[in-house]
């Protein structure tokens, strides 16, 4: 394909629609270009042909919306240099990350395609007519999921494929059978575009309704207001900052109808660096651990920024390494100016902390992030709030803790986590075990002798967690089973055959 030039419209229901209006995209390098805002006229209309799409998509075969899905992969591969292109251009990101996340978004993609071939997710279950059953004969009754209705999906800014326009929220709400609305992020809007381009493309080969998706680029807050308080949408999938997530759940709450928020907010994923690991490899851990916290510019969501370490040589000797690590990272550029802006505040307010020791500080210019690593005691973070709260960025702090106990008291202190970490040898079976029930009702993946910056998309995974990681302790935004978020159980009762959707006949 020639090279991509953007044309700066929104994509409702087939047509690229221009606006009244337009903002200017603000490129980490290359050419910048306008684009159309958002407004809640376009929502209005976006949704209500989504509800008129459901009323086929909601009830197509499982095989034609595989197909579908195996065709928006196969288009965005069809697209791949000038994905890459401007993915790279309007985020910094370099591009192998940009092809390995293209690699994850069309696995996602097919992924669900086989999963709803397969039809497990259905959950299908039968209780056959008991008539005689004595004192009061049972009906017979069938059960299977269906898919909700339109749903809104709100762009990330740190994954422009994978969590964005054909991401996983997306891709799951399409396999379930639900059209989705999606407010694209300011922060790579050509990204958007062009990815919105092949779902369009897949459409049109597929034949499916062309209200299934949507893409509404830009817009202020009225926008994103007026996409969940819709009437017709039905659930929303958000990944996000805290203070933006928790505001769109609010909305949610308060409608008419209240519909479910899937929102991913924050975590620090924190590890826990036991007493035989430190000793075997305390040096080796903190390397891998700087590599980890800088990984990406530390704009990750599973970005490990906690280590929770018994005071001691071994802590020494982990820190300097750690130390030793990050003070040879090169600057990396970060996704936005307002993102890089954030960092530096954080990291500015965690160095004037009461009780924290500075050992990598550094000065980052304009949209760029270096390193800083920061250290404190047990009782200075028990007593500070502040200090449990993401900095999105690489910043990490090392809490040096007195005994196990105080390791205990920092693991039933955490807020909810994606993710915590435990580095342990087989001399720590103990300790991990003691720590593993408080820790499960932490977080939504637990590992061992790992670091979190890494999400497999599989059936087994959870990316999720007790608020304030995710809105919906019981979901998962990676991996087959986020298709629930999507889907309602629905028991039909003494329904002939002739009645039944075709998968309970």
């Amino acid at each position: 394909m020639s090279d991509f030039t953007p044309h700066g419209k929104h994509l409702i229901a087939g047509d690229w629609v221009a606006g009244d209006t337009t903002f200017r995209s603000e490129p980490a390098h290359g050419e910048a270009h306008d684009y159309s805002v958002g407004t809640p006229e376009l929502v209005d209309r976006a949704c209500s042909a989504a509800e008129e799409a459901f009323e086929t998509f909601g009830y197509t075969r499982r095989e034609d919306r595989a197909a579908f899905l195996d065709a928006i992969a196969d288009e965005i591969e069809a697209r791949a240099a000038q994905i890459t292109a401007i993915g790279t251009s309007e985020t910094g990101l370099p591009e192998a990350r940009l092809q390995g996340e293209r690699g994850r978004t069309v696995g996602q993609l097919r992924l669900f395609a086989d999963h709803i071939r397969d039809g497990a997710y259905l959950d299908r279950r039968h209780d056959a007519a008991l008539p005689d059953r004595a004192p009061l004969p049972r009906p017979e009754l069938r059960m299977m999921q269906r898919p909700i209705g339109p749903v809104a999906v709100f762009g990330a800014s740190n994954f422009p494929l994978a969590f964005s326009t054909a991401g996983g929220d997306t891709a799951a709400a399409l396999a379930a059978g639900c059209p989705v609305v999606v407010k694209g992020h300011s922060a790579h809007p050509g990204t958007g575009e062009i990815v919105a381009e092949a779902i369009l493309a897949a459409i049109e080969t597929t034949g499916m309704p062309k209200g299934v998706f949507s893409l509404i680029q830009g817009g202020k807050r009225d926008v994103g207001t007026a996409l969940v308080q819709h009437p017709l949408i039905k659930a929303v999938g958000f990944t996000g900052s805290l203070s933006g997530g928790r505001a769109l759940f609010d909305l949610c709450a308060q409608r008419d109808e209240p519909i479910p928020f899937f929102g991913e907010l924050g975590s620090v994923n924190p590890m826990f660096c036991l007493p035989a690991a430190m000793g075997a490899r305390a040096q080796e851990l903190g390397t891998g651990w700087a590599g980890s916290l800088t990984m990406g510019a530390g704009q990750f969501c599973t970005n490990p920024g906690i280590a929770v370490v018994l005071d001691g040589g071994d802590a020494d000797a982990f820190r300097d390494a750690a130390k030793a690590a990050l003070q040879d990272m090169a600057p990396q550029t970060m996704l936005t100016d307002g993102i890089a802006a954030a960092y530096k505040g954080g990291a500015q307010a965690m160095a004037d902390s009461a009780g924290v020791i500075s050992v990598v500080v550094s000065e980052p210019v304009d949209r760029s992030a270096t390193p800083f690593l920061f250290e404190t005691d047990a009782d200075t973070w028990l007593g500070n709030d502040h200090l449990s709260e993401e900095v999105f960025g690489p910043v990490g702090l090392i809490v040096r803790c007195k005994d196990a106990e105080q390791v205990e008291r920092i693991a039933r202190s955490l807020k909810g986590q994606l993710t915590v970490t435990l580095h342990m040898e087989d001399a720590d079976a103990d300790a991990a075990s003691g720590l593993l029930p408080i820790l499960e009702r932490k977080a939504g993946r637990i590992l061992a002798n790992g670091f979190p910056t890494g999400v497999e998309v599989a059936d087994a995974m959870v990316h999720g967690g007790p608020y304030p990681a995710s809105t919906n302790f019981g979901a998962t935004s990676v991996g087959t089973l986020s298709i629930r978020r999507f889907l309602r159980p629905v028991c039909y009762q003494n329904l002939p055959g002739a009645v039944l959707p075709d998968d309970l006949k």
